[in-house]
């Protein structure tokens, strides 16, 4: 069911890192992630704005890019290596696969190397940031829902199997999956030590379906739909709050000013021992909730933010999920 896994790639990526986004106000959705999410600017000027979480030391996470035209976009993914010679490593795994790779200068971070997996999604890699002090303990300057740091991306493949088979020659462990029979649709894949920094779903892509925050209490998760509601943005709290299955923990989505999917929610389980087997669920099932819950709408199945300049490819088989329109017709008929 899930492809092998190298336990000891040619370079070592750590974890998920940072997101650059495009917005086409940048004031507007500088304080939709400062008031609402709670992030705090590293640095700013009159096109670029660079935030992190409270209790994030790297200088940023999450990068908004203005851009009037191209808004709802995103530029990259970014994930860290452990040394900078994992950079020069990388530089020359892509290229011998025939995989997109540039070295760029990019503010704020040492050495970057701009690469693309197979599917092309745009990833970002390096090893070093400049710091900032850690605010996770300066409670006058929390706002919103206190966001303490950037967990996990999750994105969109045309053939999820092939990708992960990709990402596990990279040293991507997988912590959980959906299936329908021998048909892997989905993968919840890592390399910190808990269970997710890459989710990749089975649907039109690549493209970047969410990427999520971390809290540290469940009430901050109703903070940030508290406070999206105040600035105008109550109908982008897609779905939650709720309960995961995968992953089991509390969340809610949001939709930034731009379209752009947000998740808050209280942090993930330990996944560090090798002997540890993935967790197999059925998309059989009402849907990825567990025990309580409706399923999402159909929207937060198929929607996402397309990648700069990337062609999307649809997969063999459209997903079909069990949507809350569709639960809701199928309850009315009976």
């Amino acid at each position: 069911m899930l492809p092998p896994v190298n336990l000891r790639p040619s370079f070592n990526i750590t974890r998920s890192s940072h997101v650059r986004l495009t917005v086409a106000d940048l004031a507007e959705s500088r304080n939709f992630y400062v008031s609402a999410l709670g992030l705090v600017v590293s640095d700013e000027d009159e096109r670029t704005c660079y935030l992190r979480g409270l209790a994030e030391a790297c200088h940023h996470s999450l990068v908004l890019e203005l851009d009037e035209e191209g808004a709802g976009s995103c530029q990259r993914i970014g994930f860290r290596v452990f040394f900078d010679e994992d950079l020069d490593i990388a530089y020359a795994w892509f290229r011998d696969r025939g995989l997109p790779a540039e070295w760029v200068d990019m503010p704020y971070q040492g050495r970057t190397l701009h690469v693309s997996d197979p599917v092309g999604t745009p990833l970002e890699l390096c090893a070093h940031m400049e710091t900032r002090p850690r605010l996770h303990i300066d409670f006058e300057h929390y706002k919103g829902a206190h966001a303490q740091r950037l967990d996990h991306f999750q994105t969109f493949a045309p053939n999820t199997y092939e990708l992960t088979a990709f990402y596990g020659e990279l040293g991507f462990r997988n912590s959980e999956y959906l299936a329908h029979g021998d048909t892997l649709l989905s993968a919840f894949m890592y390399r910190k030590g808990t269970c997710l920094d890459l989710a990749i779903v089975e649907n039109t892509g690549p493209a970047l379906h969410h990427f999520a925050y971390t809290v540290s209490e469940s009430r901050d998760i109703f903070t940030a739909c508290d406070w999206a509601g105040i600035l105008g943005y109550g109908e982008g709290v897609e779905r939650g709050p709720g309960r995961h299955g995968p992953g089991g923990m509390l969340f809610t989505y949001l939709r930034d000013p731009d379209g752009h999917r947000v998740e808050v929610f209280n942090s993930h389980y330990q996944t560090i021992d090798t002997e540890v087997e993935p967790v197999r669920w059925d998309a059989g099932s009402l849907s990825t909730n567990v025990r309580w819950g409706l399923p999402a709408l159909e929207k937060w199945y198929f929607e996402a933010s397309p990648f700069v300049g990337v062609k999307q490819v649809p997969p063999a088989q459209v997903p079909q999920p069990m949507t809350l329109e569709r639960f809701l017709l199928e309850q009315s008929a009976h």
